[in-house]
């Protein structure tokens, strides 16, 4: 018997939904991986939860107004600024702008210290130039709000004042203006 496609993601949905039942479908306190069972059922939260039209600043005591809408500025090698830059003095405490799981934390050569969480709608918000990181690993459950990382100034950034270059990559999009989520009217 062959399944079409809606069935067989009918069947995934219940089989995710059962296996959610069985952990008890509590998200997890910040800091701690998902259980075995509960993790298709944090990604199912986060595929359903549309990303919000506003955010928080994500660095701590740094107020909207206070933000350039560095998007699309030129940078080296004929790249465009994929995010916003948000000057604050370093060691500032970086704050996710949303619930979600770290993806990875680790270095590249551009960004330095990164982070990388996934979001709602499945949104990838990448947090750059760290100076360090806060108590989360790979995999961590956090919450809006939770301290990932602290302003530095890493990778092609050493030049630079401290700052925290902020991203926001969605699926079929790629790369978008994290600027307007930012900022209140």
């Amino acid at each position: 018997m062959q399944f079409s496609t809606w069935q067989r993601y009918l069947k995934q949905f219940i089989i995710v939904l059962w296996i959610g039942s069985l952990a008890g479908c509590q998200r997890p306190e910040s800091g701690h991986q998902p259980g075995l069972f509960q993790l298709p059922m944090e990604y199912l939260h986060l595929m359903q939860t549309p990303l919000p039209a506003q955010l928080p600043v994500p660095v701590q005591g740094v107020k909207p107004q206070q933000i350039a809408d560095t998007w699309g500025a030129a940078r080296s090698q004929g790249r465009r600024h994929e995010g916003v830059d948000i000057f604050a003095k370093r060691g500032t405490p970086v704050l996710s702008t949303t619930e979600g799981l770290i993806l990875s934390v680790g270095v590249n050569t551009l960004g330095g210290n990164v982070v990388w969480v996934l979001g709602p709608d499945m949104s990838r918000h990448y947090y750059a130039h760290l100076e360090s990181y806060g108590q989360f690993s790979q995999g961590d459950w956090i919450k809006t709000g939770d301290v990932i990382g602290y302003v530095g100034n890493s990778g092609n950034a050493r030049t630079t004042p401290p700052h925290l270059h902020y991203g926001i990559y969605r699926n079929g999009e790629g790369a978008i203006n994290p600027y307007p989520y930012l900022i209140r009217d």
